[in-house]
């Protein structure tokens, strides 16, 4: 399994932006598709970006769409998230993790980070 560690998460006014950082050790992380998800107290998580193991095929889902973009340097076992245009419904804790991008889907996956907390206000 890989460890996954976030970092990047902060306070941020709303229309800024954020980069949330993934970092993963062992030598396995180029196999796995990465994925980011967030999470507010009491509601159920939800994914906001995956990426190929490749790097080749990403997903988003509608609401973060065109604000969002993930990426990722399998030189250096790390995942991005670059956050845009944030609003206050984007402030929760996000989620590092590692899987398969079908296992995403269905809110699953290999391993998780333990999370970053990101607050939008003014």
């Amino acid at each position: 399994q890989v460890q996954l560690v976030e970092s990047g998460g902060g306070l941020v006014h709303p229309g800024g932006s954020l980069r949330l950082s993934c970092a993963a050790s062992g030598r396995t992380f180029s196999i796995y598709a990465m994925g980011w998800f967030r999470q507010a107290p009491g509601k159920e998580r939800e994914f906001v970006a995956g990426i190929s193991a490749n790097g080749l095929s990403t997903y988003y889902p509608d609401s973060v769409k065109g604000r969002f973009t993930i990426s990722r340097d399998n030189a250096k076992n790390t995942s991005y998230l670059q956050m845009n245009s944030l609003k206050a419904d984007d402030a929760d804790i996000y989620y590092c993790a590692a899987g398969e991008m079908l296992e995403f889907r269905g809110t699953r996956a290999h391993s998780w980070g333990q999370g970053t907390q990101v607050t939008v206000s003014s």
